[in-house]
């Protein structure tokens, strides 16, 4: 793997963690469309970093497209009403270890959410200064390959790598031909990576002092 000249970050399970928040989204949606449905962590963990409609069929294996789409605009809606109190945990040493990564590299962020998911983040965490762009599933319902391959070719990214930690994750760099640096803290787990880290401050020392 060549020496890095950039950083893309995924947010859910790399940088926080904000599962319960999107539980009680879910769980509002549902109330609000009809269902007789209630869903809990454990259920929202195994579908962290999904696209929004492969969460929507799994958690709603019957229903339309045109369903999960109503479904999906009022788990979207309860979720920005939520933004303002949200509690999520943002993992050990992430503040401060953007802070210097973005001394060296371009750091950008790249996710399966929605439209505005990771702009909540960054609002939330006082880290948008940090980061030197960002794309989302929302803003084009397009798989996390093509949008990484959208960051790499507006940029003009030499030698990126992602930064995930999931199996899907691994799967769209390897498609976006971008390295996968794999996190071990996360929601999930893959045998695929061009390296791994078990805290973030691990992850930060080590690309510092590349």
């Amino acid at each position: 793997m060549h020496k890095p000249d950039s950083l893309i970050f995924d947010m859910d399970g790399t940088l926080w963690d904000n599962v319960d928040s999107y539980v009680i989204s879910w769980n509002i949606a549902f109330e609000k469309t009809e269902h007789n449905k209630i869903i809990g962590r454990d259920d929202i963990l195994g579908l962290m970093g999904k696209e929004a409609a492969v969460m929507l069929k799994t958690l709603l294996p019957d229903d339309s497209e045109e369903e999960h789409n109503r479904v999906f605009e009022q788990v979207t809606k309860a979720y920005q009403q939520l933004v303002p109190t949200m509690k999520p945990i943002i993992f050990e040493g992430v503040h401060d270890g953007l802070e210097k990564l973005s001394a060296k590299y371009k750091l950008f962020m790249l996710s399966n959410c929605e439209e505005n998911g990771l702009v909540n983040f960054m609002n939330h965490t006082k880290t948008r200064h940090l980061f030197t762009d960002y794309m989302e599933h929302g803003m084009n319902l397009k798989p996390k390959s093509f949008n990484m391959k959208l960051l790499v070719e507006k940029h003009g990214l030499q030698y990126p790598v992602y930064v995930g930690d999931t199996e899907s994750d691994s799967k769209s760099s390897q498609i976006a031909d971008v390295p996968f640096v794999f996190v071990t803290y996360g929601f999930g787990t893959t045998t695929n990576y061009a390296m791994k880290f078990d805290s973030f401050p691990e992850l930060t020392e080590y690309f510092i002092n590349l």
